[in-house]
């Protein structure tokens, strides 16, 4: 679904961020995007959003280059990017925000597409009409992607969903990602909380210095002791544990 090659991108030309990505995604898989801070995950997320500029490389969706296209064409290939930080309407009402989501949808669909949200994250269907800016962080992290769903994508793009949440709220979140997943969207997941992300994901990619180092089942990376010492933070006498402890995947 996703074809990424060698992909070179950043903000400033002569210093690029990204420096050879290389990176494929299969429809309906979940597959999670990890790594230590400045990577170059979030601007990953972006570049593929046409939110920052690329140099060289292969960035193709469904077969079709996105590296030349706007936003709002990216959008039009059923892609949906929920960003970390302000991602909902403070102003508006969580309908409001759920109606902003469906501006490129066909009207007659909204009332049939807003019920799939209510579904989806029932505690928002109980106060359609409370203003997104008085909402919990959680509450706001589940419209920001039920208004990423408004257009049915075929592609769902998360950074840092768990940002600033409590781990019952973590959890919850991740469940819900599941869930959309199972229901035939794709996601790729980008995430700080490296362990939990790992033990949902179809499969995952590591990121270092702006290029994927390692790449794997979600279980495997999981395990692989390098990555325990890298991005998990575990010993290597935790490692080697682990390793022992490996589970037939």
């Amino acid at each position: 679904m996703l074809d990424i090659a060698n992909l070179v991108a950043g903000y400033n030309p002569e210093a690029p961020i990204l420096q050879g990505v290389n990176l494929q995604i299969q429809q309906g898989e979940l597959v999670v995007v990890i790594g230590a801070n400045g990577a170059g995950k979030s601007t990953l997320a972006k570049v593929i959003f046409g939110l920052v500029p690329w140099r060289t490389g292969k960035l193709e969706f469904q077969g079709r280059s996105l590296l030349n296209l706007s936003t709002e064409q990216i959008v039009r290939q059923k892609i949906s990017y929920v960003p970390q930080s302000a991602n909902v309407f403070p102003a508006l009402t969580i309908g409001e925000n759920l109606e902003m989501g469906a501006y490129l949808a066909d009207p007659k669909h909204l009332r049939q597409q807003m019920t799939k949200i209510w579904d989806i994250f029932p505690i928002l269907a109980k106060k359609p009409h409370q203003r997104a800016g008085t909402l919990s962080g959680g509450e706001r992290q589940m419209l920001a992607m039920g208004r990423a769903l408004m257009l049915e994508p075929e592609l769902l793009i998360l950074d840092e969903p768990s940002a600033a949440l409590s781990p019952i709220l973590v959890t919850e979140i991740f469940q819900l990602i599941c869930d959309i997943n199972r229901q035939g969207t794709t996601i790729m997941l980008v995430e700080q909380n490296a362990r939990k992300a790992l033990s949902i994901a179809h499969r995952g990619f590591v990121m270092d210095t702006g290029k994927v180092e390692f790449t794997g089942t979600g279980q495997e990376l999981l395990h692989d002791p390098r990555i325990g010492e890298l991005y998990l933070g575990v010993s290597r006498v935790d490692s080697s544990k682990m390793m022992k402890d490996k589970p037939d995947i």
